[in-house]
């Protein structure tokens, strides 16, 4: 489902970053493209709101795998009320970063499927968030021989490339590694 009034919805997330910069003490620019303007070129995400992060302090919002930009989405989806599946309808990016690891998403499931065609043995990918499992699939159906599937719960679900009509075959979940200081 769109969003209604998406003027109404792009001053909202600009009152966010502000009370950001402002209360949080950040120094966080932005711009806000909705409409027509906002589409994702790849294809990839149905947003219809886009958020360009820049300024000073830009690369905290990339640090940690983009953790803060995937955290201001979630609040800004949040705070529009919209529906869990629609949360990739506003996105947040900062220094390309969204764009670039779009293209290593895809570079490694193109590796990954090549790896499966020519062993036949799946490949299973360590876990990762619903968005990035969901770009997999995505850059991966377009791929002849292969298929996706999703494994795990919550944090540990994983993504697993199976030669196609092959995704019986059992898999170990990825081990994890241990975080430091943790026994």
């Amino acid at each position: 489902m769109p969003i209604d009034d998406l003027q109404a919805a792009a001053q909202k997330i600009a009152n966010l970053i502000n009370s950001i910069n402002k209360l949080g003490g950040m120094r966080l620019k932005f711009r806000i493209t909705a409409g027509d303007g906002a589409r994702d070129p790849d294809g990839m995400e149905a947003r219809q709101i886009y958020v360009e992060l820049g300024g000073p302090d830009a690369p905290m919002a990339t640090a940690h795998n983009g953790e803060l930009l995937r955290a201001f989405e979630t609040i800004s989806a949040q705070m529009l009320r919209l529906d869990q599946r629609e949360h990739d309808l506003v996105s947040f990016d900062a220094n390309n970063f969204k764009a670039l690891r779009v293209q290593e998403l895809r570079m490694s499931a193109e590796t990954a499927a090549e790896k499966v065609r020519r062993t036949g043995v799946p490949f299973i990918f360590p876990p990762m968030n619903s968005r990035e499992r969901r770009l997999m699939h995505m850059a991966c159906k377009g791929l002849e021989g292969v298929e996706t599937q999703s494994s795990g719960e919550g944090n540990d679900r994983f993504l697993v490339v199976y030669p196609e009509g092959k995704t019986d075959i059992p898999v170990k979940p990825p081990v994890r590694p241990r975080a430091f200081g943790r026994r």
